[in-house]
């Protein structure tokens, strides 16, 4: 009797999948829950489990098949596989070969372990694992060791040799990830009429009291105090006084929304995702810093559920981390707005009719001018601005 391997249930707003790898060949002895495939959506890399303990008996669905919900990957039959036949008999190898293979048997069990993002950036790159030193915990391989072993000048890991003076090019398909991001930027143009206004924001006094209490914050809440729960909390507060910046555009209808699901854009090796923080008005700077750092591990380990990363009313991407001084960020549909910072820069300013040297970001706010005036995007960017820069009245709610 065999059993069928199933491509789960996905959401609404998920059509379809691509079989991304497996990891058991027909043939194979497997155990219930053990995971046999990942699936690449457009917006995670989901493991499919086995369903019962046997042997996979067929693969129907290969690596790059489209799927789509409920489709019959393989099979599993009762039995036993190759991993549980008796013991061979001892035939003598010439070295090499055994060095062969005792080499592939230490990738595989290192492979095995690693996040499915790692998985697959190794594939891609074809990096032979055992040259890697991990630096994680108990000698982990994290995304910094692969990063740091691709940049290595005597590495040998590129999928493609490149000769002195060669021209070369590689032709990869873009992955579901890169394909839907690009879809969606391109709709996000054609179906707005997209407009930045921008300003700069003062960090001194908030750079001062995340200096004084980081220290006694981390202690009590077992969290760093970093920026963005300071842009978090005034963004609400802003979209509060401009409610139209929280709308969206259904049709010819405009829905205001009564509450304030910020998404936060996180970087991961497959690309830009946007896991969402509901109720984020309910949460206090240590819930933002937990919840923000929750979601930036389990992006790049890409063990995000779909259900994070659906929904949301205003988006705050941060491209100062990889050191952009000034950049339009692109509307995150069916948002109407979308905050860029950036990185934080000694500048000459005047205050007071003296040059000081402050903490200085540029801001952008990107938002579609069908629903959201000049008035309201530059008051709404003024606003965070006044919060940002006197960040005693976020702690006053004034």
């Amino acid at each position: 009797m065999s059993q069928d391997i199933k491509v789960p249930v996905l959401p609404e707003s998920v059509a379809d999948a691509v079989v991304a790898k497996w990891y058991k060949k027909p043939g194979d002895a497997v155990s219930r829950d053990e995971k046999l495939v990942d699936l690449e959506t457009d917006k995670v890399m989901l493991e499919v489990p086995a369903v019962a303990d046997g042997v996979l008996a067929e693969i129907i669905k290969n690596e790059g098949d489209v799927v789509k919900a409920e489709e019959i990957l393989g099979r599993i039959s009762a039995g036993e596989g190759k991993a549980a036949a008796s013991k061979p008999v001892a035939v003598e190898e010439p070295k090499v070969v055994a060095a062969s293979v005792k080499t592939s048997s230490a990738s595989e069990a290192i492979t095995s372990e690693l996040s499915p993002s790692l998985r697959r950036m190794i594939t891609e790159k074809n990096i032979d694992v055992t040259k890697i030193q991990g630096t994680g915990k108990g000698g982990r391989i994290v995304k910094e060791d692969i990063e740091k072993f691709l940049q290595a000048p005597t590495s040998t890991s590129s999928a493609e040799s490149v000769v002195a003076g060669e021209r070369t090019e590689k032709r990869v398909p873009m992955s579901r990830l890169r394909a839907k991001i690009a879809e969606r930027l391109v709709a996000a143009q054609h179906n707005a009429a997209m407009l930045t206004t921008f300003n700069e924001i003062n960090l001194q006094k908030v750079i001062d009291l995340r200096t004084h209490y980081k220290d006694q914050f981390e202690k009590t809440h077992g969290v760093k105090l970093g920026f963005m729960s300071f842009f978090v909390k005034a963004v609400v507060e802003a979209l509060k006084r401009f409610p139209a910046v929280n709308a969206s555009i259904d049709g010819t209808d405009v829905i205001y929304h009564g509450y304030f699901d910020i998404g936060i854009a996180v970087s991961t090796p497959r690309g830009l995702v946007v896991p969402v923080l509901r109720d984020a008005d309910q949460l206090s700077m240590a819930g933002v810093e937990k919840g923000i750092n929750d979601y930036a591990v389990r992006a790049r380990d890409g063990k995000l559920e779909l259900e994070e990363m659906t929904g949301g009313t205003f988006t705050i991407t941060n491209g100062g981390v990889f050191g952009s001084m000034l950049s339009t960020p692109i509307l995150n549909p069916p948002q109407s707005a979308i905050l860029g910072m950036h990185k934080i820069t000694q500048r000459a300013m005047v205050e007071d009719g003296n040059i000081v040297i402050r903490p200085m970001m540029y801001v952008a706010l990107s938002y579609d001018h069908r629903i959201i005036d000049g008035r309201e995007s530059v008051g709404f960017v003024v606003a965070i601005k006044e919060l940002l820069e006197e960040p005693s009245l976020l702690l006053l709610d004034i």
